[in-house]
């Protein structure tokens, strides 16, 4: 019977000690949930620098211009559509990131102040069913390139090879193990990849500008569309940079809860839009010049690398891109899916067994090497997904900063009958605008799944659907709460707890006895 003790549900419990600011028996909350009291808020203003660096620095950047010079973009108006979106989305990780620079709490509870107690868990599921779905992808095009010319022993219908199949294995089991350090310690992986792979992008931008001269690789120098087509072309190459990061930009809270002061997570400003359009145009201009020198569009730097006959140099480029999507899917996906669903069952996940989850489901459960195979309907659904991201994002940063002016009460975010229940745990303003903001974008999405199904002119409507649901979403949530103030829920000054920087002494204390004891 001790054997099978395992599968009692009671034997995967978290340890009552976990949780210290709602009580060892709480529901609602355990370590990792509750507020990040001061010894550990560790992340410092070149921690912040050196995340950005990292997450810049991966495939979906190095690639993201190709869409942009297809729908006739020259590489300089793609450049400026990178930088304004990022500049945009910049502003937001700001925004909501010093919400949980302030608070030290993560994006599932803070979600709960707007969206109400049970509302938010939408939102956060969705949070976790992208990360999850993303994990996988992400993983498979890491290693992808690698199977181009190595026989197939599985059966066709398989859609992964011997070598392929092991390769994804290979590179499963080196993420795994990061996957289990602290968010607080993760923080050295991505230093050191903002140092490895900048190094090796730079080396490869100066091995194309040699064999090919910016004058001659970077051509045209000006649109092949014009007047309205080209207006609209712009705008879906500003929400194309937009949708890269739009996930974090809704719970950007998950990392800025460490950091040392609300002060240091400002460098996003500047960093942010350097970092991207700095990344893209190296991918711009390798690729440019790889079209000169092999004949061919090669915007997957994988796959340029596959051609170069000097091992070494190929070894050390595929380690740097290697290095530069576990860094991504680490900090993108698994951390954020980690965070998520500890919030949904804080009794038996905590972040580290979240992303294991993630992991498993993620890495292998879901098949990704199916999904890109035989659904590509599903992927362009998961990619149009972003037409609540926007929403989100808008909904919390509008709520904190606007309709609350940032007073807040941390212990209630803990309390589904506390000051955020508002009407049976929903927001009605909150689901209202997801409502209004969403919804005209949805024929879109649906064309963007189906281009047989036609849609008229709403199809451009799914072009702009960030910049469309983020600010449509920001005016309605806004206007909701001016003429129907939710007065239950506000506070004349923020209310910290035990976890606030008045308390931080006591915090203290209470863990240093309980170590001693």
């Amino acid at each position: 019977m001790r054997s099978a003790g395992w599968l009692n549900p009671h034997s995967w419990s978290l340890s009552p000690e976990e949780s210290d600011f709602e009580g060892p028996k709480s529901r609602w909350s355990n370590k990792d949930m509750d507020p990040v009291p001061p010894s550990g808020r560790t992340w410092t203003t070149w921690n912040y620098v050196a995340y950005w660096i990292s997450d810049g620095a991966n495939v979906s950047v190095w690639q993201m211009a190709s869409s942009m010079l297809a729908v006739g973009l020259s590489w300089r108006e793609a450049l400026a559509a990178i930088a304004v979106g990022h500049i945009i989305i910049a502003s937001v990780m700001v925004l909501n990131g010093t919400i949980g620079a302030r608070l030290h709490v993560a994006f599932p509870v803070i979600a709960r102040i707007s969206f109400g107690f049970w509302l938010s868990y939408f939102a956060v599921v969705s949070r976790i069913v992208l990360a999850m779905f993303w994990f996988g992808i992400l993983m498979l095009k890491a290693i992808w390139p690698s199977i181009a010319r190595v026989p197939n022993r599985l059966p066709e219908g398989s859609n992964i090879t011997t070598v392929g199949m092991m390769c994804y294995f290979l590179y499963w089991l080196i993420q795994f193990p990061l996957m289990l350090v602290s968010p607080q310690r993760i923080r050295h992986l991505f230093t050191a990849k903002s140092i490895i792979v900048p190094i090796a992008w730079l080396a490869i931008l100066i091995w194309s500008l040699v064999r090919v001269p910016t004058s001659v690789s970077l051509e045209p120098q000006h649109a092949r569309v014009k007047g309205e087509e080209f207006s609209w072309a712009w705008l879906s190459a500003l929400n194309s940079a937009l949708g890269l990061y739009a996930t974090l930009s809704v719970n950007i809270a998950d990392f800025t809860r460490y950091a040392k002061n609300e002060r240091v997570q400002y460098v996003q400003l500047a960093i942010i839009p350097t970092v991207f359009t700095l990344s893209s145009f190296i991918g711009i201009a390798v690729t440019s010049a790889a079209a000169t020198i092999y004949n061919e569009i090669l915007w997957d730097p994988l796959t340029l690398i596959d051609k170069w006959d000097n091992r070494a140099a190929a070894f050390f480029a595929s380690f740097s891109f290697l290095l530069a999507t576990l860094g991504t899917n680490i900090s993108g996906n698994s951390i954020s899916a980690g965070n998520d669903m500890t919030s949904l069952f804080p009794r038996y996940i905590n972040i580290r067994r979240g992303q294991a989850i993630c992991a498993f489901v993620g890495g292998w459960a879901l098949c990704p090497w199916e999904i890109l195979a035989s659904a590509p309907r599903f992927l362009s659904f998961m990619s149009g997904y972003t037409v609540f991201l926007g929403p989100f994002a808008a909904i919390i940063a509008v709520d904190y900063w606007l309709v609350r002016g940032c007073k807040v009460d941390v212990p209630a975010m803990y309390d589904p009958k506390g000051r955020y229940q508002y009407w049976n745990g929903v927001n009605w303003r909150a689901l209202a605008t997801l409502v209004i903001s969403v919804t005209p974008d949805l024929p879109g999405l649906i064309h963007n799944i189906n281009p047989n199904i036609f849609v008229g002119n709403a199809s451009f409507m799914f072009n702009v659907s960030w910049l469309f649901g983020f600010f449509v979403a920001g005016g309605v949530y806004w206007s909701l709460s001016r003429i129907f103030p939710p007065i239950e829920t506000f506070v004349d000054e923020t209310i910290h707890g035990d976890e606030g920087d008045e308390g931080d002494a006591v915090i203290e204390q209470r863990l240093s006895e309980k170590r001693s004891g």
